[in-house]
């Protein structure tokens, strides 16, 4: 790489996190629906066109600090050792991330991280944003299983659609808690329960549900 072009990019990568921090600043204070794009172009000092330039939707503006997890089960899968099932690869990953109080996970209690989970839960446009992003995980998954562990389509699919769901659903648990005033160190050694609990069930299969007990009376 030039130094040219080296330059260019650094550029891009500064004005990229100028108009994010700016924006999430703004959401935080105000609300999101109550801050305009035009606001956010402001307080960043770029144009409106260059900030569609970097995020194409104002929902964009939230979610890409996502991004990078939108492949990640992906990434696993197909980085996983020799002789290592997909979920397995996914499970350790997983609670790797609990340990290291990886954000995605939920069990980070960084006021700025807790305040960011509650305006996109509160937030029906962000929400949306969030399943396709969730949609767009499994279609990655999902290939990810039918190149590296030869899975038929329709299982890759499925396979993929409940990971995806069992990760999203322990992360809005650990969400919720720590919501409530439960710090991460407390709440660790639960979400790890959970999410063994979450991963045992992928595993096992459904069927080993226990059977509900008839009510008395």
């Amino acid at each position: 790489m030039s130094d040219v072009t080296g330059l260019r990019e650094r550029k891009k990568q500064r004005t990229h996190r100028a108009i994010s921090e700016a924006a999430i600043a703004l959401f935080l204070e105000r609300g999101f629906t109550r801050v305009s794009v035009a606001e956010v172009a402001a307080a960043a000092e770029v144009s409106k066109r260059t900030l569609f330039a970097y995020f194409p939707t104002k929902e964009d503006l939230v979610v890409h600090r996502f991004a990078d997890h939108e492949t990640e089960a992906a990434r696993v899968v197909r980085a996983r050792p020799a002789g290592t099932t997909p979920l397995t690869a996914l499970r350790e990953h997983f609670l790797d991330g609990l340990r290291r109080r990886d954000p995605v996970t939920g069990l980070n209690d960084d006021p700025g991280i807790r305040a960011l989970f509650r305006m996109i839960l509160d937030t029906p446009a962000l929400v949306a944003r969030v399943e396709r992003f969730n949609t767009a995980a499994q279609h990655a998954l999902a290939q990810a299983l039918r190149e590296t562990a030869d899975t038929p389509a329709l299982t890759a699919r499925l396979a993929a659609a409940q990971l995806v769901a069992v990760h999203w659903a322990l992360a809005l648990d650990n969400v919720e808690r720590l919501a409530r005033g439960e710090a991460a160190d407390e709440r660790y050694a639960t979400a790890v329960s959970d999410a063994e609990h979450g991963f045992a069930l992928l595993e096992n299969g459904l069927g080993r549900l226990p059977t509900a007990t008839p009510a008395s009376g």
